[in-house]
């Protein structure tokens, strides 16, 4: 019996060892995994700010452009296009206008007004270059940047107007409903101008998007490998339990058996 009892002390101390060792390799991997986590629990929350960042820029950029760009391309009523004959180009009088000099003085230029009229479908009509030059004096076809050099503006105009004479056809913009005694040379912004703005905000738009998606993606994707590998774990200790608490019973009843 005391033989049977020693060798039952020695075999429980070795097997409290073993547990102990296998306890401290179990808490160092728990905590490697808690690092991991950690990190990458980092790394994702990065992910998602650059993500909504991105988003939010987009979300800015598509309201800037549609108050400005976008806007001023759905108000234009030159919204067909076709081809005008020049008529008459000629310089009729002089416009006053006022340049920089400083950053509190202004003075005063003049700039030659070139007026062209053109034929459209056998209508006279006026023609513009853009619509910001329409707005401004819709009498003149170009306006100049005023500079305080009026030799320059008027070599600027006639050139212009020289060109005009040798292009006979020139395409132009007019109003379909007829509302308008005028028509634009070119457009401020035109559809392409408007399609390659919107390019790039809906790129970054949807940039953040796929990177926020991706980030949910993996988490998701973690969540299910963690559920599956406990779930393995738990049915690995189960099966283990059993069969060693098995040998453990017939070690016993061997032992009572040999010592009887």
């Amino acid at each position: 019996m005391f033989l049977w009892a020693g060798s039952k002390g020695a075999q429980g101390s070795g097997s409290e060892r073993s547990r102990t060792f296998y306890q401290k390799i179990r808490e160092y991997d728990v905590l490697e995994k808690r690092r991991t986590v950690t990190a990458l629990k980092a790394g994702e929350d990065r992910a998602i700010l650059l993500g909504l960042s991105m988003i939010l820029f987009s979300a800015m950029m598509y309201f800037v452009l549609g108050i400005t760009m976008v806007r001023s391309y759905s108000d234009s009523v030159w919204t067909e296009e076709s081809n005008c004959t020049v008529l008459n180009s000629s310089i009729v009088a002089e416009i006053n206008c006022s340049y920089s000099c400083g950053s509190e003085c202004r003075k005063s230029s003049r700039f030659p007004c070139l007026q062209v009229f053109v034929s459209l479908n056998g209508k006279v009509l006026r023609l513009s270059y853009n619509e910001e030059a329409h707005e401004a004096h819709p009498e003149c076809f170009y306006i100049p940047k005023c500079r305080k050099d009026h030799t320059l503006m008027h070599s600027i105009v006639m050139n212009i107007s020289e060109r005009l004479k040798t292009h006979q056809q020139v395409l132009c913009y007019y109003d379909p409903s007829e509302q308008q005694d005028s028509v634009l040379l070119t457009r401020l912004y035109g559809r392409g101008a408007i399609i390659s703005s919107l390019l790039w905000p809906t790129c970054t738009l949807v940039g953040g998007t796929l990177i926020i998606a991706m980030v949910k993606l993996t988490q998701y994707l973690s969540f299910l490998c963690e559920q599956i590998s406990r779930i393995k774990r738990m049915g690995l200790y189960s099966l283990t339990g059993g069969s060693h608490t098995r040998v453990c019973t017939r070690k016993f009843n061997g032992s009572i058996q040999d010592g009887v």
